[in-house]
């Protein structure tokens, strides 16, 4: 925004140079100004030879700048005075334009104070200290908000330059949030445009504070009305503003100018459009045109000004006839459709009727009392009547006649300019046969639109033999002005063609419409004139006494070609004002003075004496005068023009609404009635606003484009002779203009691009670089018709953006103060500082994505180039932090990730120049690390399995969980780079695959020796339980199944994914063929143990010595003691050896699956020893000890696996149903011989035996 002290001080340069170029002499008749003389003065002095030295050099510079500064101050003055002339006048009487409606209305501008306030509100919100409830996601928001929106100076920026109001802020909030709830998860029950509206209610509460909503919504409202329409008095006092004019001197050019008088403003503009008339044909006939284009063009602006007076003439010719003053709104005004011109030398051919020049007025009597009634007796009840003649007849209401007093009022309406009225007293009558009533007395009067208002007492007449002879009635008469009636009147009058006899006439002069005006002679009683005279062509004086005419005191005239009119009144004030009014309806320019005034205005050989006060109140007068009678068509109306719009956009630019250049309702009323009356040229306004936008907004103002494109598009079709106005001619000074405005806009525009960010910040105003990019293209045609190639334009927006990067990234430079820490600072320091500013850059690209992306959607390939500028900036930053850090150092990664989900997720960035750099600094990093951490794994995981502990830790080993967490977290971390090249991120993905399987296969086969060793070192007998070191390793083979699929399983095309299933299914294959010979080892283990009791049972075989002497031993005993049942501690043993294991592995092994595999096969072995053991044993017949033990043993394995879940078919083989037949026999056999014997031991089912 400017500074109003410098704005005020280049507005006087300016008006100083365009009031020389303005001010030019009314006409001899003026007076000049007082300081002209003793200017002059000075001057001739100067230039006189004799003239004495100054003093010294320095005094006299003072006192030559001292008297520059006042004349300069006083010319200033007089041109500023001068033009509130001609805008009061445009202002009183507007007949061309009307304040629009449709504008878009204007915000509040916020200032620097403002935004201060609503940052420590925002920052209150967010330290808690408000009342206002909100979740995490809201205070997230705003947050972002705060930090990246009210924070930036940008925005700080643009509140200085008086671009931005609140609804700005709420804007970009708005569009900040839509984006965050569009990407939150639904919610049953709350749909999103909810939370919106929640959170847009939120954000008003925190912006307004603790503010009066009352009274906000009526300070609003108060801005609004403001905006849109102005009365005349607020128009007057703008404008005052504008051109600094103090309220005493509007005083003075308010009443010397008469503004409050429609009809002399009027007759004004009458007299104007007759000057521009004939300034048109003295130019025609002197030939003195302006330099056109063509030459042809001269005689067509000759025409183009008498058709642009004849355009105001009807538009000054469809206004209604008015009273003017206060009543006359300026809302009323409607531009006339007409397109015909008038053509007033043709009216004049066509005269008036008496019917057209008929009047209604309206007549208001009140009859307030009688006096002098004396003859009635006090009681006797009196009224009035009254009438005017021709019309109804009104009474009033009844009195007695001891107080006759009413105060009633009767309206009548009629069309006689001398109407007669008539006022009648009445008594009534109290005889019985009496059928009228009694009058009292009569008055006739005959009022005119001139006689006495007020209350008056009236003789009456009274019949004969009246006793009441003094008897006088109070009334008064009010016989209003219509609006066609100008002056009423008795004259005198004397002409060639109508009132051909002098004698005394009731005139009216009447106003039959903007143009035609006539005067007319009324008899009483008559509605339609005696006789007429159109007032077209005539030219009213004063003149001096006629002696051969009786009658009359003070003489004037109205001359015309062929006829004289002479009238005369009676006295000097009663003229004077029929002069003035037959001066507005003539429309002459020559206007009437007074002998005696005239002798004052030239008082040489006049002796009169005046006061000195007198002298001072009319120089002051006089003063004003001067710019009140200076002919406006003697002023060259352009340059004044641009004083005055100039002046308008500094006051409108610096008022407290956000226009961007756009004039206010009342503002653009002025200036289209001032262009329209004293005839501006369209092109010229449009050049000169141009001109003092593109200052503004070179100044730092914000500016809407689209307000530049307008102008610029009216004046280029001018120009170029597309006539937007209508107006075909083309000077070349308007030419030259035009071309010098497109190259300074074309460069202005180019820099606005340039600066996007900046001029545009948050594309903010909304839609302005759309709108500044199509004015571009506008102003880079060549001509109106031809569209300029659509690769011109891209080569100039292309140079712009290249501009636009190394400007935003050298101010983002700036902002993170890189530079001297990239020269001085330690690698690591230098490597952060290098992240923080691609967290910066990446913040600005998607800033220009998400708020200037659409402005440039036209060439959505310049904006990737632009991006690619910028990266290409901050790869020379990027390069050197990255040299200066040590070999092997891993902390560069964070970068790499950061960049490339950037880049990768941006389709025109996607491996692109910059992308492909970064790749091809980061590919030796990645493949360095991953050589270094295959080698780290394989040698920690040799150094794990050899001094492992085999202690079970989550699913596996320390060794092994520590191995899968490496690979994985490896697998991980390449996949996180998310590497943008397909070749070599599959070549990453195959050999990190291919490693993990090597590690695996490694890891198993040295589980798989470790197993064995440590299952050779474990007992052979019933004591035996398997270590949780052995289900340790068991678990590593398990977990190593797991994670083979989850590490070396890759994606791929069919072709190459044969090839590695083939390669997987090895690993697969020797891991199940791993857990198969664990499997065994572990059921061997257990069927050693079983081997071990039967060979124990194996001693009570049929025929062995040892069983005879078991048999004898424990019969002999068993007469004595209680002896032991043989062979029952062996089963018991066995069976808790088996249960114990089972449960080890079924608590230990992770897999459910091996374990069922693991118990099948240790159930059918079992089976397959028993079953071999006794059929060994065919033909001897069991021990009865070996019997009841192979039973307990059987049935409690068949029970205890079927509970573990083996299934039928295994539990019911044939090997088990050979065992169960032959045990069954043999315990038949045992019944026979010994009933007791078994003790109740039995393969029958039975719940009855112990557990």
């Amino acid at each position: 925004m400017l500074d109003p002290s410098s704005s005020e001080e280049e507005s006087e340069e300016v008006l100083e140079e365009e009031r020389r170029e303005v001010l030019v002499v009314a006409n001899s008749s003026q007076r000049s100004h007082p300081a002209a003389p003793r200017e002059l003065g000075r001057q001739g002095d100067g230039g006189g030879a004799a003239r004495p030295a100054s003093p010294s050099p320095s005094v006299r510079s003072e006192g030559r700048e001292e008297q520059e500064r006042l004349q300069k101050e006083e010319s200033d003055k007089r041109l500023r005075l001068q033009l509130y002339t001609f805008i009061a006048r445009c202002i009183a009487y507007p007949f061309n334009a009307k304040q629009p409606t449709d504008m878009a209305r204007r915000q509040q501008k916020l200032n620097k104070q403002q935004l201060q306030v609503v940052k420590e509100r925002f920052q209150a919100f967010l330290n808690g200290e408000t009342q206002i409830v909100a979740d995490e996601a809201f205070c997230n928001a705003v947050r972002s908000y705060y930090e990246v929106f009210l924070k930036s100076d940008r925005v700080a920026r643009m509140v200085h330059s008086g671009g931005c109001s609140a609804s700005d802020f709420r804007d970009v909030f708005k569009k900040n949030i839509e984006k965050r709830v569009r990407s939150l998860p639904e919610i049953d029950g709350l749909s999103k445009e909810t939370v919106l509206s929640s959170w847009i209610a939120k954000y008003d509460a925190i912006y307004r504070g603790e503010e009066d909503l009352y009274k906000q919504s009526n300070r609003m409202a108060l801005s609004a009305v403001s905006e849109l329409i102005l009365s005349k008095e607020q128009l007057y006092e703008m404008f005052q503003q504008i051109l600094s004019i103090k309220k005493l001197e509007h005083q003075l050019i308010y009443n010397a100018c008469q503004l409050d008088n429609a009809d002399e403003q009027a007759a004004q503009i009458r007299r104007e459009l007759d000057g521009r008339l004939q300034q048109a044909d003295q130019m025609a006939k002197e030939r003195k045109y302006p330099k056109f284009v063509a030459k042809e063009m001269e005689q067509m602006y000759i025409e183009e000004l008498r058709s642009s007076v004849n355009l105001l003439m009807a538009n000054l010719e469809s206004l209604p006839v008015s009273k003017g003053g206060p009543e006359y709104k300026l809302q009323k005004l409607k531009r006339s459709q007409n397109c015909a011109f008038l053509d007033i030398g043709d009216e004049n051919d066509v005269q008036l009727s008496k019917s057209d020049v008929v009047l209604s007025f309206t007549l208001e009597i009140v009859i307030m009392e009688v006096q002098g009634l004396k003859s009635l007796a006090p009681n006797r009840i009196v009224y009035c009547t009254m009438e005017v003649e021709g019309g109804e007849k009104l009474q009033t209401d009844q009195a007695e006649a001891s107080r006759p007093q009413w105060g009633t009022q009767g309206d009548f309406t009629t069309t006689h300019p001398r109407p007669v009225v008539k006022v009648k007293l009445f008594t009534e009558s109290t005889g019985v046969l009496a059928l009228e009533d009694k009058e009292l007395g009569r008055v006739v009067l005959y009022p005119t639109s001139n006689s006495s208002k007020s209350p008056e007492l009236h003789k009456m007449v009274v019949p004969k033999n009246s006793q009441d002879s003094d008897l006088r009635i109070k009334l008064a008469v009010r016989m209003d002005k219509p609006p066609h009636m100008k002056h009423c009147g008795y004259l005198y009058a004397l002409g060639q063609k109508v009132w051909k006899r002098w004698k005394k006439r009731y005139f009216v002069l009447v106003q039959v419409s903007q143009y035609t005006f006539a005067m007319c002679s009324y008899r009483e009683k008559k509605s339609e004139p005696q006789e007429l005279m159109q007032l077209e062509g005539y030219t009213v004086d004063y003149t001096a006494p006629h002696s051969g005419l009786q009658g009359g005191q003070m003489f004037f005239n109205a001359v015309k070609e062929g006829d004289t009119v002479i009238f005369a009144s009676d006295d000097e004030q009663d003229r004077i004002l029929w002069v003035q009014a037959m001066y507005r309806a003539t429309g002459q320019s020559y206007k009437p003075i007074p002998a005696s005034q005239a002798q004052k205005m030239n008082p040489k050989g006049s002796n009169i004496h005046i006061d000195l006060t007198q002298t001072a109140d009319r120089a002051q007068k006089h003063g004003m005068d001067e710019f009140i009678s200076a002919n406006p068509c003697k002023f060259d109306h352009a340059t004044l023009f641009r004083v005055l719009q100039r002046q308008t956009l500094d006051h409108r630019l610096n008022d407290s609404y956000s226009c961007l250049g756009w004039f206010s309702p009342g503002q653009v009323f002025v200036l289209d009635e001032y262009c329209a009356r004293y005839g501006v040229r369209g092109c010229h306004r449009h050049l000169c606003y141009l001109n003092e936008l593109m200052e503004h907004s070179e100044n730092g103002a914000v500016i809407d484009p689209t307000l530049l494109h307008y102008s610029f598009a009216f004046c280029a079709s001018h120009v170029h002779g597309n006539r937007p106005d209508g107006i075909g001619t083309v000077t070349i000074e308007e030419k030259e203009r035009f071309e010098d405005i497109k190259e300074r806009l074309a460069s202005l525009l180019e820099n606005q691009i340039s600066h996007f960010r900046y001029c545009f910040p948050f594309g903010r105003p909304e839609g302005a670089l759309k709108a500044t990019l199509s004015l571009l293209e506008r102003v880079l045609m060549k001509d109106i018709a031809t569209p300029i190639p659509a690769e011109d334009v891209k080569k100039v927006v292309r140079k712009c953006l290249e501009k636009a990067a190394l400007i935003n990234y050298t101010r983002l430079t700036d902002y993170a103060k890189i530079e001297d820490t990239l020269n001085q600072a330690p690698p690591s320091v230098k490597l952060e500082e290098v992240i923080h500013l691609a967290e910066l850059c990446i913040e600005v690209l998607q800033q220009n994505e998400e708020h200037h992306s659409e402005a440039f959607a036209w060439w959505p390939d310049l904006l990737a180039e632009h991006a690619e500028k910028f990266w290409s900036l901050f790869t020379v930053d990027m390069d050197s932090a990255l040299e200066a850090q040590p070999p092997d150092s891993w902390d560069s990664f964070p970068l790499f990730q950061l960049l490339n989900n950037f880049l990768r997720n941006d389709s025109l960035l996607c491996n692109g120049k910059f992308h492909k750099h970064l790749q091809e600094i980061f590919v030796p990093l990645v493949i360095r690390y991953i050589d270094l951490m295959e080698s780290s794994i394989a040698q920690s995981l040799h150094r794990g399995l050899e001094q492992e502990s085999w202690q079970p830790v989550n699913n596996g080993s320390a060794t092994s969980e520590d191995l899968f967490w490496k690979l994985d977290a490896l697998q991980m971390f390449v996949f996180d780079l998310h590497w943008p090249e397909p070749e070599f991120a599959h070549h990453l993905e195959q050999r990190l695959k291919l490693m993990a399987g090597d590690m695996i296969e490694a890891c198993v086969k040295r589980t798989r020796i470790a197993f064995e060793l440590k299952l050779q070192k474990t007992s052979k007998s019933t004591d035996l339980r398997i270590p949780s070191s052995v289900c340790t390793m068991f678990n590593v083979l398990v977990d190593a199944k797991k994670q083979t699929a989850k590490l070396c399983i890759l994606d791929g095309g069919q072709e190459f994914a044969n090839q590695w299933q083939q390669y997987h299914s090895k690993i697969d294959d020797l891991i199940e063929e791993t857990v198969k010979e664990v499997i065994s080892l572990l059921v061997s283990k257990f069927i050693a143990v079983l081997e071990s009791v039967l060979s124990k049972l194996s001693r009570y075989d049929e025929g062995t010595f040892f069983s005879s002497i078991l048999s004898f031993t424990v019969k002999a005993a068993a007469k004595y003691v209680d002896v032991p049942k043989p062979g029952m501690d062996l089963a018991d043993t066995y069976i808790m050896f088996v249960r114990q294991n089972q449960d080890i592995l079924r608590d230990k092994i992770n897999e459910e699956m091996y374990i069922e595999r693991l118990f099948d096969q240790w159930y059918s072995s079992s089976m397959k020893v028993i079953c071999m053991w006794l059929a060994d044993r065919l033909d001897l017949q069991l021990h009865i000890y070996q019997l009841k033990t192979l039973i307990r043993i059987v049935k409690k394995t068949y029970r205890d696996f079927r509970l573990q879940g083996v299934l039928e078919g295994t539990l019911n083989s044939k090997t088990y149903d050979t065992i169960h037949s032959r045990l069954t026999v043999e315990e038949a056999t045992v019944s026979v011989s010994d009933g007791s014997g078994l003790q109740g031991i039995t393969m029958k089912d039975s719940d009855e035996e112990e557990g």
